[in-house]
């Protein structure tokens, strides 16, 4: 299940200004120890180890994404460095030092083909979407 909470854009001189959205409410965090404990109880491999791999796997990603790779894992989804940038008057004045102005990374989950043809998210096939009731205390 996915909560939302709705707000007003109180932007000026906007066409958004006075319309209403929504934005995704997570309610809580779930940490390495926790995610490593859940593992650790389906497979016959103790926590330490998990948490030993998972902290692996995160230096590994990094490494791999650095180097200009992709990164994908199977049945789990793949990796990749986007870059923000500022517009140059021509193809000749822009260089890196002047126009990128971050990087990021970009996270695509694994996707699958419907019965019907479709593509879907492996994660998102069967999420419910509610809005969270207003006296709700989201821990933050």
């Amino acid at each position: 299940m996915i909560y939302y909470r709705k707000y007003q854009d109180h932007s000026e001189d906007t066409k958004r200004t006075g319309k209403w959205y929504a934005r995704a409410v997570q309610l809580e965090t779930v940490d390495t120890r926790a995610l490593s404990q859940k593992i650790e109880a389906n497979v016959s491999v103790k926590r330490s180890d998990v948490i030993a791999v998972l902290a692996e796997l995160s230096n590994v990603i990094k490494d791999e994404l650095n180097a200009g790779k992709r990164v994908r894992l199977d049945d789990f989804g793949a990796f990749k460095l986007g870059i923000n940038t500022k517009p140059a008057q021509s193809s000749e004045k822009f260089n890196a030092a002047e126009n990128v102005t971050g990087v990021h990374v970009i996270f695509q989950p694994e996707s699958f083909k419907t019965s019907s043809g479709h593509r879907a998210k492996r994660w998102l096939n069967e999420v419910k979407v509610s809005e969270l009731p207003k006296n709700f205390v989201v821990d933050e």
